[in-house]
């Protein structure tokens, strides 16, 4: 592709706010939250038109990783925007949920992301999209450039926080980072999620199921079957919204790179494709879904991997399996090791008996016993090439296996906070470098807001 050199031209810079946090999903919400909670003046910049990322335009139906088995574990403000979905919850969460974990209505979490952001006290801008990235020779970001209907403009800060889920801003800013698997590059696939209604929730209780295992479910001949060629393996996760209303988390979209638009605009093409295959598949073969419709696909594609950034330090899969605490953690974390197969592996087993199946997914799905968890240290959220940038969400610092734990929205929500709150202390009291954070006061502070930060058993203790 041939370069192209634009024209000098000055654009408005705004350099109003102390914090400037770029992406408005879970992590994003609760770092501008915290941030301005602690009194920094707070700008949250989200490219679309809503704020809450997968669990509101990405239609994802449920819940994961708020509990270790006997309790939950991520508290602060990810408890409060679950008990902001729970009071305005007009559906009863399913008999095999646990009663606090609510299906996610979209409409309901959006007004809760919206309620928690301004109430803090931040600014929000929709329709904004970061776009580039200047950087001082100290290694500080002086400016965040973002495009909109007024066109390019600049936002000046003292922090900068990441929460683009694809490291973004820290990356153009040259930061370190990984990208899938360290020997193929391949990344995890994606999904886009869908919603039907006008399902016969009675006949849905008592006829064939759609998991690939449960009892009469046709997802299996469906994959064989050459009438639905997009249907290719049993990831058939989903969750009844309400009355006649079903969420889909289901099917699998392979080879998708986020950080390439033309890729990532072929995936959400399939998917809206794929999400009719499965209406037409499920409305044949499955009579509660005999009538259904299917009334909306997310205006966002499910992405489960790209850049994690190299931090101070990188959390492995030996501290995870160890349920290592860190004198700097900034939150605890359970959820299973998640790492979705590629397309040959998962067609190999979906087709597995279910016994078989699920001794090969122990092998691959590592999990902690009931009541273990394992911490997630601050250091993770600072890149350890940029002094004035930290990272929240998808792409903190971990090991490919590990962000399969921690890419979950509960625990993106308790990173988001850390680093928010982070912004503020680094602001206000060591001259802009998040490294030099105290993160003694930052974990009585989190602990003050609610967050889980038990005091560790010594023999579990990593550097």
């Amino acid at each position: 592709m041939a370069g192209y050199k634009m024209s000098a031209r000055e654009i408005p810079l705004d350099e109003s706010y102390e914090v400037v946090v770029a992406g408005g999903g879970p992590a994003g919400c609760a770092a501008a939250a915290a941030a301005a909670r602690e009194g920094a003046r707070t700008l949250l910049v989200e490219a679309t038109s809503y704020l809450g990322g997968m669990g509101t335009g990405g239609l994802v139906p449920f819940w994961c990783g708020y509990g270790d088995g006997e309790k939950i574990i991520a508290r602060g403000i990810a408890e409060k925007v679950l008990a902001g979905c729970r009071a305005g919850a007009r559906t009863p969460p399913p008999p095999e949920r646990d009663e606090w974990i609510p299906p996610i209505d979209a409409e309901v979490l959006k007004r809760v992301y919206d309620d928690l952001v301004t109430e803090a006290g931040a600014d929000v801008l929709f329709g904004t999209q970061l776009c580039a990235v200047e950087k001082a020779p100290a290694g500080e970001v002086s400016v965040a450039v973002f495009s909109n209907k007024s066109g390019l403009s600049a936002y000046g800060a003292r922090v900068f926080v990441d929460c683009t889920g694809d490291a973004d801003l820290a990356a153009w800013a040259g930061a370190e980072f990984q990208k899938g698997d360290a020997e193929t590059g391949d990344m995890q696939p994606a999904t886009l999620c869908f919603v039907l209604t006008n399902v016969d929730d009675e006949a849905a209780k008592l006829g064939p199921g759609i998991h690939r295992w449960a009892p009469g479910s046709p997802i299996r001949e469906l994959i064989e079957s050459d009438e639905y060629p997009l249907i290719i393996d049993g990831h058939t996760c989903n969750m009844r919204l309400g009355p006649g209303t079903w969420g889909f988390n289901t099917g699998h979209v392979y080879r998708v790179d986020n950080t390439d638009p033309v890729s990532a605009s072929r995936a959400v093409l399939q998917g809206r494709r794929m999400a009719k295959q499965y209406l037409d598949a499920f409305s044949k073969h499955i009579p509660a879904f005999r009538n259904a419709q299917l009334v909306a696909t997310g205006s966002l594609l499910g992405v489960r991997e790209t850049r994690r950034v190299i931090g101070d330090y990188v959390l492995v899969i030996d501290d995870y399996l160890a349920g290592r605490s860190f004198p700097d953690e900034v939150c605890r974390n359970a959820f299973g090791i998640d790492v979705h197969y590629d397309e040959k592996t998962a067609r190999r087993f979906s087709m597995m008996e279910i016994d078989e199946a699920k001794r090969f997914h122990r092998e691959r799905w590592q999990e902690l016993e009931s009541g273990q968890s394992v911490g997630v240290p601050y250091r993770c959220l600072t890149p350890r090439d940029l002094r004035n940038v930290l990272v929240a969400g998808r792409s903190i610092s971990t090991d490919r296996q590990v962000n399969g734990s921690t890419r979950i929205m509960a625990c993106c929500l308790n990173t988001g906070e850390a680093a928010g709150m982070a912004a503020a202390h680094a602001v206000r009291h060591h001259e802009s470098d998040v490294h030099a954070v105290d993160t003694g006061r930052l974990r009585e502070r989190l602990t003050e807001e609610g967050a889980y930060l038990p005091e560790p058993e010594p023999a579990a203790v990593g550097r």
